[in-house]
């Protein structure tokens, strides 16, 4: 009754930007002022700067008077996006997928096992069309959906995985990929289906690869701003945004578990057997069968969830990714996320000051997943006692304390009374 008093605590504060965020920010604010025909692209270097592809060395010296790095490069953005679109108006090719590597400034077409002599000859000739700056590859395995992750949900359609956790204001309902089963699918958190998760209420795939997968009590309970990385640990979500080629990440998923890697390509194309997704993220993650769904994030914030991908956790592979928000703009709804402290007494990370302009970010290989949470802990991560002591709590729990104290002291009454009558019945009846 406590935890239902304290249901309208205030909003959340914006969570701090994380050195990635601003790294990326900055390459990608100097990207739309200078210009598609100026530039081609932005990302992390290995140092943490901000790197930005232009064209001409003026540009690079606006980039470099920014505090960024410039890299020259012959091809300019519009002409990376008008390969992308001869592309995708060639006949479909399942099997495929492409995305714009904005560090060697070419289009890295990839084919799977799958796509035959014939169809990778026929791609080969629209990349000749296009120009040298297509790059085509042949990868192991094959680009399928990756069903299954971390904390994983069941229905008659297969197993998937439960990626973050929303709410449009009324209800709160589980962000997933789309193609883990169409709108109306019941979900459940075991094979007996006994114990009922939810029902899908909303579906895109393809086109997008995400869905809503509506709680069954409206309600997503206990830990619902955090991410479970196994072994009973998770990691605090305090946000959503859009990655940064370059940018250090990690995937969680119930077959292969806590993985990480780096964001390789932005507004991937991908033709599954099943039909075609574009504007996913591209990733050097491993994942396997059994991952989809499964949430991808750094320093806590919400990056996307497991679309699909080849190749496995042994050899390494591609994995594609939904973004989270353009999922959470398509289906208006918004992100469940843990409230940032202060500091670090209890338990979650302090804030990390702004990094200053010209400034590396930080070097990607030291970044984490996010502050540590049990994965059962309650929604914000907050131990019960602090929560109780807020003063926008206090009022609401004493009166319900109160109340059920009433309650409790009128229910022992009635029940002294009762057994009062009984054993004066009882008693008279054995004695006459």
């Amino acid at each position: 009754m406590v935890t239902r008093a304290m249901a309208s605590e205030a909003p959340v504060a914006p969570a701090p930007r994380t050195f990635a965020q601003q790294a990326g920010g900055m390459g990608e604010g100097l990207v739309q002022r200078l210009g598609p025909s100026r530039t081609a692209g932005a990302w992390i270097g290995s140092d943490g700067r901000p790197v930005v592809a232009v064209t001409d060395q003026d540009t690079a010296a606006e980039v470099r008077e920014a505090g960024a790095e410039a890299k020259v490069v012959h091809h300019s953005m519009n002409e990376l996006k008008s390969g992308t679109a001869a592309l995708r108006s060639a006949p479909r090719v399942a099997g495929t997928a492409w995305a714009m590597d904005y560090r060697t400034n070419q289009i890295l077409v990839q084919g799977d096992s799958t796509v035959s002599a014939d169809d990778w000859s026929r791609m080969t000739r629209v990349a000749d069309g296009i120009g040298s700056f297509v790059r085509m590859e042949r990868t192991q395995g094959s680009f399928t959906p990756r069903i299954n992750g971390a904390l994983p949900i069941l229905s008659t359609g297969g197993r998937c995985s439960a990626g973050f956790n929303v709410t449009n204001g009324q209800s709160e309902f589980i962000l997933t990929a789309g193609h883990c089963g169409p709108t109306g699918s019941i979900w459940f958190q075991d094979s007996r289906a006994n114990a009922r998760v939810g029902k899908t209420v909303t579906q895109s795939f393809p086109g997008n690869d995400y869905s809503l997968v509506q709680y069954a009590g409206d309600r997503a309970g206990d830990g619902a701003a955090v991410v479970s990385i196994g072994n009973g640990k998770g990691i605090q979500i305090t946000g959503a945004a859009d990655p940064t080629v370059g940018q250090r990440v990690f995937r969680s998923g119930s077959t292969s578990g806590l993985r990480d890697g780096e964001v390789t390509g932005l507004n991937a194309t991908v033709n599954y057997p099943e039909g075609t997704v574009t504007g996913l993220i591209e990733t050097n993650v491993c994942a396997e069968p059994g991952d989809s769904g499964g949430p991808m994030f750094s320093e806590g914030i919400a990056l996307g969830v497991t679309s699909g991908g080849s190749g496995d956790c042994t050899s390494g592979g591609t994995t594609f990714f939904q973004p989270v928000t353009k999922a959470l703009a398509d289906l208006k709804v918004k992100l469940l996320v843990a409230t940032p402290a202060a500091g670090g007494a209890n338990g979650k990370a302090s804030a990390a000051p702004p990094a200053a302009a010209g400034q590396g970010a930080t070097n990607p290989g030291a970044v984490s997943p996010g502050s540590s949470a049990p994965a059962g802990s309650g929604a914000t991560g907050e131990p019960l006692l602090s929560r109780l002591t807020d003063s926008q709590n206090v009022g609401p729990g004493l009166l319900v304390i109160a109340g059920s104290l009433v309650a409790l002291a009128a229910t022992r009454f009635i029940r002294a009374e009762q057994d009062r009558k009984a054993y004066r019945q009882y008693y008279s009846a054995t004695w006459n």
